[in-house]
This record gives C-alpha cells, sequence and structure tokens, in this order.
C-alpha cells in the first residue's frame, strides 16, 4: 500500500506542475458541452425556403402562412419562374422550393384537389426528412381543416394516440448533453492515461521505477487511480452545465449515476493504460488513441442510432465502453431507472476493465523482465 501511495503522490505532484492539463480538465467539458450543446439539433427548423406562387390568391397566402407559422420553413425568396427555383437549389441558397400552380384556388373552391408541390433538397438527410415529414403534416392538417369547414366534422378511421415518454417535447439537449458527458470521458480518460507510461519512458524516469520493488499492478493502481478523481471532476462540471445552462432534467439518482459512473471511468483508462503499453512515443500513443475515439462518436449510438446499423457494426459496437455507458447516463438522467435495469451494461464495463487491466499488466510485466 505505501508503494501505491508513493507513485499516487508522484502522479499528483506531476499534475499539480502541469497547469495547461489541469487547466483543460476543467475547461473542456465546458467548451465541448456548449459547443455541441447548441450546435448538434436533431430537430431542423427554420429550412430557407423559396416560394414560386402562381395562383397568388388568398387561398395561397393561408397554406404558405400554415408553412411559415410551423417554425421549420423561413421564406427567404420569392420566384418568378421554375427555373429559378431549381437555379436557387442548385446553388444552395434554399433548401426547399414551395410551388402554386394557377389553378390552385379554383380547384380548392370547387373542392377539387388542389396539388402543392413541394421541392426539397436530399443532399442532406437530416434537412430534408424534417422538411418532407412538415410539409406532408401540414397538408393532412389542412385538408382535414377543409373537410371540417365544408362537413361540420370529421371522423378519422383510425385514432392512434402517441404519447412519447422521458422527452416528450423532443428536445435535442436531453438527448445530446449526456451523450457528450461520456464522449468527454473517453476522450480525456483515454488520451491522458495512454500517455502515461509513454511519457515515463520518453523522459527516462520508466527506469528508475523498474529499478525500484515496485509491482506491475501497483504501478498501474498508482498511474489510475488520479485520473478516476480528475474523471469525477469532469463528469461534475459537466453535470452543472447541463442542469443549469440547458436544463437537463436528472430524474434518476445522482448517487447511482457516480457509482455506475466508475466502471465506464474504469474501462476508458483500461484502453488508455494498454495503448500506453503498446505505443512506443507520445505521437503513436495520440494516433491510437483518435483510433480508439472515432468509433466511440459514431458507433456508439452517441450521433447515429444503433438499431439503423447492419447487424455486423452493432456486434462491433459492442466492444466499445461507451456503448454501454451510454445507456446507462441516458437511462438514469431522462428515464430515472435504477440499477436493476442496468446490470448487463454493468457486467460489460466490469469485464472491459478487468480484461484491460490484466492484459496491461502482463505486458508491462513482459517489458520489465
Amino acid at each position: 500500500m505505501s508503494r501505491i501511495l508513493s507513485i499516487l503522490y508522484k502522479e499528483f505532484l506531476q499534475m499539480k506542475r502541469d497547469r495547461l492539463t489541469i487547466g483543460l480538465i476543467f475547461m473542456l467539458p465546458l467548451v465541448q458541452l456548449l459547443l455541441f450543446g447548441y450546435a448538434i439539433q436533431t430537430e431542423v427548423k427554420h429550412i430557407p425556403t423559396v416560394v414560386f406562387d402562381q395562383s397568388l390568391s388568398p387561398e395561397s397566402r393561408e397554406l404558405l402562412d400554415s408553412f411559415k407559422v410551423s417554425g421549420y420553413f423561413e421564406v427567404t425568396e420569392m420566384a418568378g419562374s421554375y427555373t429559378e427555383v431549381t437555379d436557387m437549389i442548385d446553388k444552395g441558397t434554399v433548401k426547399v422550393g414551395v410551388i402554386f400552380p394557377p389553378d390552385f384556388a379554383g380547384n380548392v373552391r370547387r373542392g377539387d384537389t388542389a396539388q402543392v408541390q413541394v421541392l426539397v433538397d436530399a443532399t442532406d438527410s437530416m434537412v430534408s426528412n424534417s422538411a418532407i415529414a412538415t410539409a406532408n403534416a401540414i397538408g393532412l392538417i389542412k385538408s382535414q381543416n377543409v373537410i371540417i369547414e365544408k362537413v361540420g366534422h370529421y371522423q378519422p378511421p383510425y385514432d392512434v394516440r402517441v404519447r412519447p415518454w422521458y422527452n416528450p417535447d423532443g428536445i435535442t439537449a436531453y438527448y445530446m448533453v449526456p451523450a457528450i458527458l461520456g464522449i468527454i470521458v473517453t476522450m480525456t480518460m483515454v488520451m491522458m492515461t495512454s500517455m502515461g507510461i509513454v511519457r515515463e519512458r520518453e523522459r527516462g524516469t520508466l527506469e528508475q521505477l523498474i529499478v525500484t520493488p515496485i509491482k506491475s499492478y501497483e504501478l498501474m493502481i498508482g498511474k489510475v487511480i488520479p485520473y478516476v478523481a480528475l474523471g469525477y471532476l469532469q463528469i461534475t462540471v459537466a453535470l452543472l452545465v447541463g442542469v443549469i445552462i440547458f436544463d437537463v432534467p436528472i430524474r434518476g439518482s445522482l448517487l447511482q449515476l457516480y457509482l455506475l459512473t466508475l466502471f465506464f471511468i474504469t474501462a476508458s483508462l483500461g484502453i488508455g493504460v494498454l495503448i500506453s503499453n503498446i505505443a512506443k512515443s507520445q505521437m503513436q500513443a495520440m494516433q491510437m488513441s483518435f483510433f480508439v475515439l472515432l468509433p466511440s462518436i459514431l458507433l456508439s449510438g452517441f450521433m447515429f442510432p444503433r438499431d439503423a446499423m447492419p447487424v455486423v457494426i452493432k456486434y462491433i459496437s459492442n466492444l466499445i465502453p461507451l456503448t454501454y455507458y451510454l445507456t446507462i447516463i441516458r437511462g438514469i438522467v431522462l428515464k430515472g431507472i435504477g440499477f436493476s435495469y442496468l446490470v448487463p451494461q454493468v457486467i460489460a464495463l466490469f469485464t472491459f476493465t478487468v480484461v484491460l487491466m490484466t492484459i496491461s499488466i502482463l505486458k508491462f510485466k513482459k517489458k520489465i523482465v
């Protein structure tokens, strides 16, 4: 125990001298949460729209007002021809074109089907999906209103009532901020620990550690524990930012969140320590860290739903600790669920920790023989 405490003391002294790193520990979650929390929005609004109204009637203006008040379409241009509409979409100045035919008002007054063409630039699938869904919804609602005005009532053949739970307003920050917290911890834990032993080797202090009676597992524990403390500091800062700035609710137990986060921190540290044992230089360690970070962002469910991924990719994502932690943090923060619902995720993270730390200890022992 005394040897572990000596390593802990050395690591804390080294962190104290590196003020830039300590500053990044506090600033990284603050900057990234503010940046990604405001920038990443799955609900696209104020889509630039051009209108070509050949009807110029109260009926066309009424329907166009429905597009405007929805908040999803922002009419920035008025076109005088179909060619102008297509040119603006081709240039990228607008994403949506709404075209009213000359007989639009006459068809509405006669009770015939009045067609409206909506052109959508689908090069950005997120924007186009939002525009298409909203345009169809507006058309359906306006059609129902016209039927009610003429007949006096409207009885739909089906009554499907949807009740969204946990995030009924669909606020993106509620879903993204907890995930960003996981990304921050992954980034800092893996990158900082991955350069731990490599830094010792480049500075020549690794040889001094080798000749001491310290054992491999004692060295690993001594190097990991300080970063666990830093990880909890980052989580605390990130949670405060999420609650104060983005009004993210924490519906579950904060104590359980902190306890279960320990398994994720140690699993991430296990990856960093393993990289640190393999890499020959700090540059190699940084490159390997990015090799781990990129799949964590793309495959864990942080940005893209895992349900939409091919089966093979889903199996690969099971090898990423962040995949399991996102279920934990979103479950506790948004759903308010407890440990009994998260046992498989905790077991997976604990397995990651044991396997990675064991390999790291054996790898280090092999080097010093």
